[in-house]
Parts: structure tokens; sequence; C-alpha cells
């Protein structure tokens, strides 16, 4: 398995084992992680700090030609949020664990210009499927159901 999804994936069982989402994502420029992150939403009582978001918090200010460089790995497919600021930073790679349980706007981040890669990881799918059929309602909150 690719280390950066992997780490991605460690990010991910870390929110769900603090009680949270289990989402996880990590930025990557010239092979190396430079920020990483998971869904906060629940123990930060936050609106907004869904994974990505918090793995570009954690990353800090960057320039525009570090993340001209750079490739966001996420465990699930981004939402509409985590999509557009990949598209506010010009990330150009997109490494996606799943999309079976949820799917962004992945069409539209193709049709400006984003490169999306889209690994169907196994274990992405069980922590997402297990975690949606445990607490539905609180899934539901996330995504804005």
């Amino acid at each position: 398995m690719d280390s950066f999804l992997q780490a991605a994936i460690e990010e991910a069982e870390k929110g769900l084992a603090a009680g949270g989402i289990p989402i996880g994502s990590v930025l990557v420029i010239d092979d190396k992680i430079v920020g990483r992150g998971h869904n906060q939403r629940v123990q930060q009582g936050s609106a907004i700090l869904h994974a990505e978001m918090d793995c570009l918090e954690n990353a800090g200010r960057l320039k525009a030609a570090d993340y001209a460089r750079a490739t966001l790995y996420s465990t699930l497919s981004p939402c509409d949020m985590c999509s557009g600021t990949a598209l506010l930073y010009k990330i150009p790679r997109v490494v996606i664990g799943e999309h079976a349980t949820f799917q962004g706007p992945e069409d539209y981040l193709r049709s400006r210009g984003v490169e999306l890669d889209i690994r169907h990881d196994s274990r992405c799918i069980e922590l997402m499927r297990e975690f949606i059929a445990a607490k539905p309602e609180l899934w539901n909150e996330d995504i804005g159901v």
C-alpha cells in the first residue's frame, strides 16, 4: 500500500479513537508529508474541521508554488467545502481512498484540471461503512443532511 494513503488511514483511525468521524488526510509535497489531519468536528465542536481542512491548517501557510507541487490524500472523496479549498490553492492532484460511501464533486474537480486517483481501498470503505451504520445521525450532520 501507498505509505501516504496509509498515513491518511492512520489519521482516520486516530479520529475514530478520539470519538470522531474516521476520515483522514495528508498533504504531500516533494514526496514528504507536510501536513496531516483528521475530521475533528466532534472533538473541537467545529463546523468546518473536516480531515482535509484540518490537514491544510496543520500544514500552515504555504506559498502558491508549494501548493502547485502538492498532492492531497484523503481517505474519503472530498466534499464541496474541501474540494473548493483544494481548488482555491490550486492543488493539482487528489488521491482518494474511497468514494463508495460518499462522493464529492469529483467531476467538477476534474473539469477544473485536478487529477483524481481513486484507490477503492478496502480499509477506507470499512471504516466509513462501520461508522455510518453505528452513528448515522452524526454522519448526516457531517455531510449537511
